[in-house]
């Protein structure tokens, strides 16, 4: 398995959105394509950080292999919601990616 954590910020100009809307939008867009893209297995964004944070949205999502994430990367149903709900919004992203092992 592979893990997918991507932590972002947002922008301060947000094209007359508040804070809330663009994290709700990020989280209904992403968690939405559970079930719609192959090899992934789960998927959740927390848009809810503690005080102490310095990130506003987290995505934490699990595929079944690297080929599974490379196909997630490209997949039209992923690319439709980071362009239309993330990228238009985020200032900054920081990712990492990691094998699952027992």
């Amino acid at each position: 398995m592979v893990k997918h954590i991507i932590l972002w910020t947002l922008k301060d100009e947000l094209g007359g959105k508040s804070k809330a809307e663009v994290k709700a939008g990020i989280k209904k867009g992403l968690e939405g394509l559970k079930g719609e893209i192959p090899g992934m297995i789960d998927i959740k964004v927390n848009i809810e950080p503690l005080d102490s944070s310095n990130a506003e949205v987290m995505l934490d999502s699990t595929f079944e292999s690297v080929e599974a994430l490379k196909g997630y990367s490209v997949n039209p149903k992923h690319v439709a919601v980071a362009d239309s709900f993330v990228r238009p919004y985020t200032a900054s992203r920081t990712c990492m990616d990691y094998e699952v092992t027992n």
